[in-house]
Order: C-alpha cells, then structure tokens, then sequence
C-alpha cells in the first residue's frame, strides 16, 4: 500500500493527514485480523480432519487386527521388571490381569519372541497381584532371551473359561506389538498346564510349542494334533499331586493320533516328548517337599526342559 508524503504541498492539513493515516492502519489492522483469522480457522478445520483421519485409522488398524473391544487399563505396580496389574477387558472373554514384561527397543532387531506363562494353583488371581511370578519361568526365559516380550496372566481356574482368556491374550498381544508369529511359546505348571492343555484344544495354532510340567493333559489332543505344535511334558516318577500316569496316557494318546495320520516315527519323536525324572533328580528338595512342589522349582532352570522350549524362539 502507497500513501502520499505528508508536507507543506500535500494539499492535506496535518490533521486530515494523521487522521487518513490512523484509518490506514485500522484498514490494514481489520485486513491482519482477517487473514489470521482466516489461518486460525483453515487450521482448527485441518486439526480436526487430521484427528479424524487419525481415529478412523486407529479404528481401521484395530478392526484389521481383529481387536475391537479390547481395552488395556494400565498398571502401575512394577516387580522384578514386570508391571504386575495391567488389566486387559476383552469384547468376549471377560476381564484378564495380566503382569507383562516388554523390554525397551524390544523389536530393534525385527519382530520379537512371545512367551505366555501360566501360573499354578499358587498364582491365580485370588492368591494376591504378583503371586504369579512366585516361579521362576519367566525370569529364566527372560534371562536366557532378552529381548523376549512376556506376559503372565493371573486367571481365576485353569479351565475352559482361563483357556478362553489365554487365546484372547495371545491374540491381543500379537496385534499390539510388533511379534514375530511364527515364535510363540507357551507353558502351564501345574494348574496351569491343564489350562495350556485345553488352549492346545481351542486355539494351538496360535503357539509354536508348549510346555506342560507337573500337570495333567485336560484338553482335547486332535487339534492339537491336526496343528502338529510340538509338546514337551515333564513330571516326576512319584509326583504327590498328580502323579505321572496321566501324563504317560496323554503321551500315548497323542503319539497314536499321529501314527493314525501317518506321521513318520521321527516325526511324532519331534512333536511330543514325555520326560519322566526318577526320585533321585529331586533329591532333598523333592524328599521335604514332595516332587509336585519340587518339580516347579527345579523344571524352570533344567536346561534340557527350559531349553526345549526356547529353542523354539532363539
């Protein structure tokens, strides 16, 4: 904008002349105040598209995943590097307390391994937050894979209703960080390994191996066997809670199956492995406080049993 030079020859008393240049500026000033306005409302317009862009596509992310429904509530008690009271509420399957150990940079060389542990008798919901991680499973795995995410849900039994809640975990973890699917492993001791025998009859091809020790097989064996996961079970020879025939008949069960699919002898040697440790493995330990109690503790840091199980991550 040009504006005449204010003199003697201008023609305009000095008056006019600071009057005309007031409304000038007040033109000029209504002008600013447009185009900012104009901006601010251009750019209130586009955060609300992006913030719909972005929720549209977190919905879109999420119905790919198949997680609609599931909300994580967060929590905040921290023990030996787990976070103990995450509460995860699924669409379908209820409410599943869940301690979780996600190392940083988990993924920084590609997709990481997953291990669900599930607990015994002693670490069920109803025992107390944290009473889960009394073994020693997922330190040892930890230990041995670091950059492993682990989850070990707190379940309320170790029936149907928990197997459900395992698969909803499972399913829940794999679509929310960056898993590799094909490393997947999951365990039961105890009571829990009757829950990981019934996920085995539900959902097994969601794991890469499973682990049962000082447990007792409650799930159906023919999608087990029709997903061909390899089975590791460990017991002791005089275990005073289950003892070790249920384990022996399962073993048997699932090595017909397979013969009757004509699965060649290498074959089913390399999917079910039944290993019965004789009283003298147990020693003191499993004199004082019997082979059931005992097995928990000495199974985690066996290495022929613990390192079955990673192997199939490492």
């Amino acid at each position: 904008m040009s504006r005449a030079p204010v003199g003697a020859g201008s023609g305009l008393s000095r008056r006019h002349a600071l009057l005309a240049g007031s409304v000038g500026a007040a033109a000029v000033l209504a002008a600013c105040t447009r185009v900012v306005e104009r901006s601010l409302d251009e750019a209130l317009s586009q955060r609300a598209d992006d913030a719909q862009a972005t929720a549209v596509g977190a919905t879109t992310t999420a119905a790919s995943s198949g997680l609609e429904g599931y909300e994580l509530v967060e929590g905040s008690r921290t023990e030996r590097g787990f976070v103990v009271d995450h509460l995860l509420r699924t669409p379908d399957d209820g409410e599943i307390h869940v301690s979780l150990s996600v190392p940083e940079d988990y993924d920084l060389a590609g997709p990481a391994p997953l291990y669900v542990a599930l607990p015994g008798w002693e670490g069920l919901w109803f025992q107390g937050v944290g009473a889960n991680l009394s073994e020693d499973f997922p330190f040892v795995a930890r230990e041995q894979v670091p950059q492993m995410v682990i989850a070990s849900p707190q379940l309320e039994d170790w029936g149907q209703t928990s197997a459900r809640q395992v698969s909803a975990l499972t399913q829940w973890l794999l679509g929310t960080y960056r898993i590799d699917p094909s490393r997947v492993i999951l365990s039961g001791c105890s009571g829990g390994g009757e829950t990981a025998s019934i996920v085995m009859g539900l959902r097994p091809e969601l794991f890469a191996a499973v682990l049962h020790v000082i447990s007792r097989w409650s799930g159906d064996i023919q999608p087990l066997v029709e997903a061909q996961v390899p089975v590791y079970m460990a017991i002791g020879e005089e275990d005073d809670y289950y003892g070790a025939q249920p384990d022996i008949d399962a073993y048997a069960a699932i090595t017909q199956a397979y013969q009757r699919a004509g699965l060649p002898e290498e074959r089913v040697k390399e999917l079910v492995t039944l290993d019965v440790r004789p009283s003298s493995y147990f020693g003191q330990e499993g004199l004082q406080r019997g082979q059931h109690a005992a097995g928990g503790a000495l199974f985690p840091h066996d290495e022929q049993v613990m390192g079955w199980l990673l192997d199939h991550v490492r």
